[in-house]
């Protein structure tokens, strides 16, 4: 195999694994009883997902710099699904909504 070869097939892997890890954090979402687990299950498994999709496009990226703006944009939906799941908990528990038990 050469270099090109082995560089597409962990690409391909990574997008897959990243895409495996959306479907699981989908399914969470739909299975989980309430709206805490269904939010931890979310946030945790997109937050990978995106993480091993970025991986993947950057093991083909053609500069540093791109390398430089997925890795900035993965930083940047970090920050901002942590805020959201926050706020989206906050507002649950403020609603008086219980963790189910």
């Amino acid at each position: 195999m050469s270099i090109p070869d082995i560089a597409d097939i962990v690409s391909a892997a990574l997008l897959i694994l990243g895409g495996v890890f959306f479907l699981a954090g989908t399914v969470g979402l739909l299975r989980f009883p309430d709206v805490y687990t269904r939010l931890h299950a979310l946030t945790k498994a997109d937050n990978l997902g995106l993480g091993l999709i970025v991986a993947g496009l950057a093991v083909q990226a053609e500069s540093f710099a791109a390398v430089g703006k997925l890795a900035l944009i993965w930083l940047l939906v970090l920050v901002a699904s942590a805020f959201a799941c926050h706020l989206v908990a906050r507002a649950a528990l403020r609603r008086g909504i219980e963790p189910w038990t």
